[in-house]
């Protein structure tokens, strides 16, 4: 009981640290990203947290199984550095063991990741796709910042100021491409652009004072110019306010049992969701015989073979994921490859009393 509860502090410690490390540098990368588009005015920066906190479980699902084996292998490397494995073996009790004792964390973080995979990370994507709708339906008004050529969709526009309510504009310029061929773009200069509240109107209106408006065909030298002393734009969006299709990752495990027969790509998910989990499984029982190592060899020894081993694992995983989407694969291929990689398991675990075994039978035949 005392080794148990040695166990698994040191794995859940060591496994924290190391999942919070792997989490700040995918979620720093990305965040930078994001940061990025807002300030290419693409994006409300008051989001931006918003975004990164409902996209943390699907990279959780992802840095879980990863950040639990690094820690397995460093909790187990430091037990034959310091020389404690010698002492337990001697005391009669093998890896083999050690490594039963740590199932029942093992299962229950296989039961963390069914949980995030099922339920909490398709709950962020749902609200993710939602925030990003919410992003998709601003028109150029809303992008509009002061002596910057703003595009989104077919617009353009050209503020020489903003006041600090962002209700009014200076020094226009607005440019309209046409979306046949043969309608003309249009150009519109004016000194000043008031917004217009219209309650149940998603687009933007625009009340554009003192200015020209240009209509010409790109290639013709015909173009039509009318001044203004009172024109009213409408800014309607380039994206439709709502989501039509709904992501497979947003849907609700309830959504996708319901649908899995329609489509290979849901069956996919539904396959990811269940099978993916045990990969926490294989991943101590990888790591209890990679991690053997010589006091003088050191812990990290066997570390970066170790994660390749494992990492390739779960890209086997992904790539059975994107060809079932295609329908090249069935679903007993997400069971086929754990149980390929429980062989492999089994035989690092045996490799001691196989090797001999497998030089006789090399001499024999030789």
């Amino acid at each position: 009981m005392i080794i148990t509860r040695y166990l698994v502090k040191q794995v859940v410690a060591t496994s924290t640290v190391v999942v919070a490390l792997l989490t700040l540098i995918m979620m720093g990368g990305r965040l930078i990203k994001y940061f990025g588009v807002a300030a290419q005015g693409r994006m409300d920066v008051g989001i931006l947290f918003s975004i990164i906190g409902f996209r943390l479980p699907e990279f959780l699902t992802l840095i879980l199984p990863l950040g639990f084996f690094v820690g397995l292998m460093l909790v187990f490397g430091r037990l034959y550095v310091d020389h404690e494995m010698a002492v337990l073996n001697g005391s009669g009790i093998s890896r083999g063991q050690l490594g039963r004792k740590l199932l029942p964390l093992t299962f229950s973080i296989v039961a963390l990741q069914a949980m995030l995979m099922m339920v909490v990370s398709p709950w962020g994507n749902h609200h993710f796709d939602q925030l990003f709708a919410t992003q998709a339906v601003r028109s150029g008004f809303d992008l509009v910042r002061p002596k910057e050529f703003i595009s989104s969709g077919a617009y353009t526009i050209y503020a020489g100021d903003i006041s600090e309510d962002r209700q009014s504009l200076k020094d226009i310029f607005f440019y309209q491409k046409a979306k046949d061929a043969d309608k003309p773009d249009v150009i519109i200069l004016a000194k000043e652009a008031k917004r217009v509240v219209i309650e149940n109107e998603a687009a933007n209106v625009v009340d554009l004072y003192q200015g020209r408006r240009y209509s010409l065909v790109p290639g013709q030298a015909k173009y039509v110019q009318a001044e203004f002393e009172s024109y009213r734009l409408t800014l309607q969006s380039d994206k439709e306010q709502k989501v039509e299709a709904q992501r497979i990752e947003a849907m609700t495990m309830w959504q996708v049992l319901q649908q899995y027969t329609e489509s290979p790509v849901i069956l996919s998910e539904l396959g990811w969701r269940i099978f993916a989990p045990w990969v926490i499984v294989l991943a101590l029982m990888l790591a209890v015989p990679l991690s053997e190592v010589s006091p003088r060899q050191g812990r990290y020894y066997r570390l970066f073979p170790a994660i390749m081993i494992f990492a390739s694992l779960i890209v086997a995983m992904m790539a059975v994921k994107t060809r079932m989407s295609k329908g090249h694969l069935g679903i007993w291929a997400y069971p086929l490859i754990l149980l390929i990689y429980s062989g492999v398991a089994w035989f690092f675990a045996r490799k001691q009393e196989l090797a001999p075994k497998l030089k006789r039978l090399a001499r024999g035949k030789a």
